[in-house]
């Protein structure tokens, strides 16, 4: 299993994020969002970041194009989805997760790598045996915190797990004593 920090928006919050034991970082690429992380600003640094740590642009309604473009440009290694994107809308060049808020809609098998399953509202979770019905990889988001990962974890079995307001001392901004104790946690370390 894996921990995903998402939300990241500067090189120190990165690096908190790795040194911990993050197996991925993610980066939201949707400009309305108080985690959006421009592109501009991610190239001072994002090289920076180790080959073995998955790179996650998240995307919500973005053309394919634009995806696959900055992919090249920042070395993303996936794409999460997050809009109401369809399989024929899915870049071809990256790999991709899809994401899911209404969790009870969501198809059961879905064409990509994994699927994400997302509370209903920011920093929300979701009913977690629900992760246990998915056919293939799941990724277990939405309102974990340091405090309930461990039972996440413990109820889903999943491939990975996934945060971003639930380690933040504000919008996009990282508190990175809470950043150790979720990855602690999700670990079961």
């Amino acid at each position: 299993m894996f921990v995903k920090i998402c939300g990241i928006t500067n090189r120190d919050d990165a690096m908190a994020a790795i040194k911990a034991g993050a197996g991925a970082i993610g980066f939201v690429f949707h400009k309305p969002s108080p985690r959006y992380a421009s592109p501009e600003a991610l190239r001072a640094w994002i090289r920076d970041v180790p080959r073995e740590i998955w790179k996650v642009g998240v995307f919500v309604n973005e053309a394919p194009a634009a995806i696959e473009e900055l992919r090249g440009d920042l070395g993303l290694d996936v794409a999460q989805l997050h809009g109401n994107e369809t399989p024929e809308q899915h870049p071809r060049e990256i790999r991709l997760w899809k994401a899911f808020r209404g969790v009870m809609e969501a198809p059961r098998e879905y064409p990509a790598e994994a699927v994400l399953l997302d509370g209903p509202g920011s920093g929300q979770t979701f009913e977690w045996s629900i992760a246990r019905e998915f056919a293939g990889p799941v990724i277990v988001a939405g309102g974990l915190t340091p405090e309930n990962v461990r039972a996440a974890v413990e109820a889903t079995n999943p491939w990975g797990v996934d945060t971003a307001t639930g380690v933040e001392s504000s919008p996009g901004r990282k508190d990175h004593a809470k950043i150790e104790r979720f990855i602690k946690a999700a670990l079961g370390k």
